[in-house]
């Protein structure tokens, strides 16, 4: 079965509150829908996320999609070397981190339409079902700390085991976050961070001792992603395990943090990685040294959640708090199955390609919204 059209559209989704991290404050996430369509008519669906600029990337995905169309649709992995090859190769541009977030949509909507045509799901596409149930970290979200002790609250009480906390805003804000969290949530309840590369290691040294007593279970990303080196140097002094999140966006960076013994914990998801089967690659690279792999989310759907999900059922060496993003926007473009762990867990029906329903409705909004907001754009 060959691959007739590849169709991209820019979606924007507003988030339900300002989503506060190191790097600044977001109120929408902007991917590009794509729908990989076959000869009988079948679409399987992926998309990416869309740093820079998500019209500037949907005319590279177009140009990316000619050495897809008029293949079949099992033939992906030499169509995404043909395009590499002859968009990044030929010019001299070897920058496998920025093709990863484009390809990784690509093969999303090629596994999405290959387990429809087959009729299978995609973990049996991946290897196989290891597990029936993935695990997942409750995300606090909030402005201030008395909404993110509110937001522990709920969490904890609906049976969270694992509360995940976004850090490195200022130190006096993350410890006074971090002590009134773990005083809302008890001493049974797991605690992880996520300092998204804004400590330098003199000062994340400092922030450790300072929040040693609070039982923080893990630390992701502490220091910049542009070395290893530091987040190994921490490493070896913390007497809190640490984990490699934007360090490891290739299969080859995931492997140089587990030989190197930078991180306690891998965290990668597959738009950094470039897909489903890189993230598969990348469970048994973490297998192999004996380390865990935590499914990394970033601004995506519930398309994204769907295909980690199914990265879940299949990969080896799995941790049992993984990242989901998709409950952080007001409206959710999948209209089925349902995406809400139940304490801390989820375990989808073993339906066809990624198995969901889209709510076109939500699209068509999502799609004007982003219209909308580039005209404003324009005007100023």
């Amino acid at each position: 079965m060959k691959i007739k059209d590849i169709r991209v559209t820019p979606l924007r989704l507003e988030t339900k509150v300002p989503y506060v991290w190191s790097q600044g404050v977001e109120t929408a996430f902007t991917v590009n829908l794509i729908e990989m369509e076959a000869e009988d008519g079948t679409i399987g669906y992926g998309e990416t996320t869309t740093a820079p600029d998500a019209d500037a990337q949907k005319t590279i995905l177009t140009k990316l999609a000619k050495s897809y169309i008029d293949r079949s649709a099992f033939d992906i992995t030499a169509a995404q070397d043909d395009a590499y090859k002859r968009n990044f190769l030929v010019f001299g541009g070897n920058m496998q981190r920025y093709a990863n977030q484009l390809f990784c949509g690509l093969e999303m909507a090629a596994l999405d339409l290959q387990g429809k045509l087959m009729g299978r799901p995609v973990w049996e596409l991946l290897g196989g079902e290891k597990r029936k149930d993935v695990g997942y970290f409750y995300f606090l979200q909030g402005e201030n700390t008395e909404e993110l002790v509110a937001d522990a609250k709920a969490g904890a009480a609906a049976g969270h085991p694992i509360i995940y906390l976004k850090v490195g805003i200022s130190p006096e804000y993350d410890l006074a976050n971090i002590r009134a969290i773990r005083e809302a949530i008890g001493p049974d309840h797991r605690l992880r961070l996520d300092a998204n590369e804004a400590w330098a290691p003199a000062l994340a040294l400092r922030m450790i001792k300072a929040i040693e007593p609070y039982n923080i279970e893990y630390i992701e990303q502490p220091t910049t992603s542009l070395s290893l080196l530091p987040l190994k140097h921490l490493k070896e002094r913390s007497p809190i395990a640490l984990g490699a999140d934007q360090s490891v966006f290739t299969v080859q960076e995931v492997y140089q943090a587990c030989a190197s013994g930078a991180a306690d914990m891998i965290a990668v998801g597959p738009r950094e990685i470039g897909g489903l089967k890189g993230m598969m690659k990348a469970s048994a690279i973490c297998e192999g040294a004996g380390l865990t792999l935590c499914i990394h989310s970033s601004m995506t759907t519930g398309i994204t959640t769907c295909a980690e999900h199914h990265i879940g059922r299949a990969a080896s060496a799995l941790d049992d708090g993984n990242q989901i993003m998709w409950q952080l926007l007001k409206d959710n473009i999948i209209a089925s199955p349902s995406l809400e762990p139940r304490r801390g867990v989820l375990a989808l029906e073993g339906r066809p390609g990624l198995g969901f329903e889209l709510d076109h409705d939500v699209i068509s909004k999502a799609a004007q919204n982003h219209r909308t907001f580039i005209e404003s754009q324009s005007g100023q």
